[in-house]
């Protein structure tokens, strides 16, 4: 562990810091940080109140594996269509088109990003529309690419 304020655990429906995001159609919680793991690793839990999901987009530098919780979802990871339920994992290598969608509400979605690159800090500025050339631009800053739109139902 290299952050020295670590305090332990972090419990159900709680964020490591005490500020969930809101973003997308759900409230994320980290409950590994970045600077816990010197940047090796970034884990948020996501609880989602309406179905949806991002946009297709990839990472240039970190790879993300997703773990279903709760509820259903569908997942593109490149062009293959995968539909998960609670318990089922999949992981989405680093320059591969992916998005999701959970199917059904409320729903719940473990994901962590190796490395953690800048998701912590793209998930605290991450209130706008993802439709919007302003959430295309804060992605790249952030060392993604929206690639296309998301995933319908």
């Amino acid at each position: 562990m290299t952050n020295s304020d670590f305090s332990g655990p972090v419990r159900q429906d709680s964020d490591r810091f005490g500020r969930p995001v809101t973003f997308l159609n759900g409230r994320f919680d980290i409950k590994l940080a970045t600077g816990d793991t010197g940047g090796g690793l970034f884990i948020i839990d996501t609880l989602r109140a309406a179905c949806g999901g991002p946009p297709l987009h990839y990472h240039h530098e970190q790879d993300e594996w997703f773990l279903v919780q709760q509820g259903r979802f569908r997942f593109r990871i490149g062009d293959g269509l995968h539909e998960l339920g609670p318990g089922d994992s999949i992981f989405g290598p680093r320059r591969v088109p992916h998005a999701f969608i959970n199917l059904t509400a409320p729903a719940r979605l473990l994901i962590a990003f190796q490395p953690a690159g800048q998701m912590e800090a793209f998930f605290a500025k991450s209130l706008l529309d993802p439709r919007s050339e302003e959430f295309r631009a804060l992605s790249r800053e952030h060392g993604m690419e929206v690639v296309g739109p998301p995933l319908s139902i």
